[in-house]
């Protein structure tokens, strides 16, 4: 299969996530912590009076059984167990290269003189948690239940840093890291750290890939050699030093060149469909006996990608948005019935848009794709815009690009990615706005922004660049640890490595029943659109 193909494939599998849903739907979330279904009596009242049986994964759930929690508690554990060479491999560890002793003096030993204890390691045993609130009831805003009555799960992650034993000679490791997918804001900062942490571990044969997965087998795209001197300063600009590109050839093409070229650590950094595409070429090393570490870095301006807090870029496109959305606001507010409209990023999460109205303060109604909407009618979001001319005299709204798209025509085109070509929701609303104002006679001035490729092409901000620094580092301490077929993330504000298996399970998506969006709907004012 192609690594486009691994792409379509993983869309497909993930449409039962991915519905529009109305507000208030309390089980948004449930492929995240992996129930997917949930069958329940109910009494003559209607209320739910008792739940039987719940899908988890593959593990279906009995909650008359006394023993599910440890059942539940045994399927998670084994889906989040790490891939390790070792699986394949009989190795034995080495004592790590990566020390910052040499930077620090013992406590209470001013010379240096005696042993040094410092303890900048990872035990192998460390875990993070990714819940730490106890839900009393389903019902409750946000809610992420296993069982019907919310009981309390431990849902543990592999602590993320550099362990005391490597399972790779460094001087004898080549690197390679390739950026692949759209542009994004941080990707130079993560190569760089790479490199950087690379380095310190010893290794000397680091090489970049260009354009993506292409650069495995588009002939006239050497492998570029990467040092600290020469990625010194890629993290001043925007885009990607590597360059980046959509699609593949077959996997096995990609394992070929791998295997030819002696790369012992792949780094891929890019979005789900990359990391799709990454678990891909870790299942071909494996069937090859290939002792070759593959470990992804989460790029995604959407912060699509499951179980992670976020991902590096949507801090820096939330505060680029804010741009936009203030010349929509001053262009409205400056103009006789006046209507700013911005369209941000989101093809299937508004995340962004959702952010991004919250923190400008300046958004009358924010639009994104898990929430459904209506246009027309009494109650459409058009009624609500002559409202808010008739109150306030102007109004801005933000959508994202994947809003809406059951009200277009649906096209069947895809990218190379395997991504479905969705219709611009941005321009069929502007039209609309137009003929619906035309139609009932009163002026509107409507100025519409799309600011997509300046927020994707910008440097990243102090908090992605921090993101990505710690991203980056990790990445190569799990490849040195032994890993292969994880990613590097932060969840729950503990950095920690993830199988790639579980988060390409669905993409992670606005719960419109969360704090957050009923925050925003607080900030904006807007009604429910049906």
């Amino acid at each position: 299969m192609s690594l486009s193909g691994m792409a379509i494939a993983f869309k497909a599998s993930t449409s039962a996530c991915t519905r529009q849903q109305p507000l208030g739907h309390s089980t948004r979330d449930q492929c995240q912590y992996g129930f997917t279904h949930l069958n329940e009596r109910r009494s003559r009242k209607g209320s739910a009076a008792l739940h039987v049986r719940a899908s988890s994964g593959k593990l279906d759930l009995d909650f008359s059984d006394p023993s599910w929690r440890q059942k539940y508690q045994e399927d998670w554990d084994r889906r989040f167990n790490l891939p390790h060479i070792t699986d394949i491999f009989d190795l034995e560890p080495r004592l790590t290269t990566f020390s910052l002793k040499k930077n620090r003096i013992p406590l209470g030993d001013v010379d240096g003189s005696s042993p040094d204890m410092w303890n900048g390691y990872v035990h192998k045993d460390d875990r993070a948690l990714l819940k730490v609130i106890k839900y009393a009831s389903s019902t409750s805003a946000g809610a992420k239940c296993i069982d019907p009555d919310c009981s309390w799960m431990e849902h543990w992650v592999h602590r993320a840093g550099p362990r005391k034993e490597i399972y790779y000679e460094p001087e004898e490791v080549k690197a390679a890291i390739v950026t692949c997918g759209g542009l994004c804001p941080g990707l130079n900062d993560v190569i760089r750290q790479i490199v950087f942490t690379l380095e310190i571990y010893g290794v000397k044969n680091i090489v970049g890939i260009q354009f993506g997965y292409r650069g495995f087998f588009e002939k006239g795209l050497k492998e570029m050699p990467l040092s600290r001197d020469l990625v010194e300063n890629i993290n001043l600009s925007g885009g990607s030093f590597l360059g980046v590109s959509r699609g593949g050839a077959k996997t096995s093409e990609i394992v070929d060149s791998i295997q030819a070229r002696r790369i012992d650590m792949l780094f891929v950094i890019g979005g789900n469909g990359s990391h799709a595409g990454a678990n891909a070429i870790h299942e071909e090393c494996r069937k090859r006996k290939l002792k070759v570490s593959v470990v992804a870095v989460p790029k995604t301006i959407d912060n699509d990608i499951l179980f992670m807090d976020k991902t590096f870029g949507f801090d820096t496109a939330v505060e680029e948005a804010q741009r936009a959305i203030n010349s929509a606001y001053i262009e409205a507010r400056s103009a006789y019935h006046g209507i700013g409209l911005v369209k941000l990023m989101g093809r299937s999460t508004g995340f962004i848009a959702m952010h991004a109205s919250l923190s400008s303060g300046q958004i009358d109604i924010c639009l994104i794709p898990e929430v459904s909407f209506t246009l027309d009618g009494e109650r459409g979001v058009l009624a609500h815009v002559e409202h808010l001319l008739k109150t306030k005299g102007f109004c801005v709204i933000c959508v994202a690009e994947g809003a809406g798209q059951d009200l277009l025509q649906k096209s069947n085109a895809t990218d190379a990615s395997g991504n479905v070509i969705l219709s611009d929701f941005g321009v069929h609303m502007q039209q609309k706005i137009k003929k619906h104002f035309k139609d009932i006679d009163v002026p509107a001035d409507v100025k519409y922004i799309d600011p997509t490729y300046m927020v994707r092409a910008c440097r990243a901000n102090a908090s992605d660049a921090i993101l990505c620094t710690v991203l980056g580092q990790n990445a190569v301490h799990g490849a040195f640890a032994g890993f292969s077929g994880i990613t590097s993330g932060i969840s729950n504000t503990h950095y920690a490595f993830l199988p790639i298996t579980e988060v390409i399970t669905a993409p992670k998506h606005v719960n419109p029943n969360s704090r957050m969006w009923h925050r925003c709907l607080t900030s904006t004012g807007q009604p429910d659109f049906h």
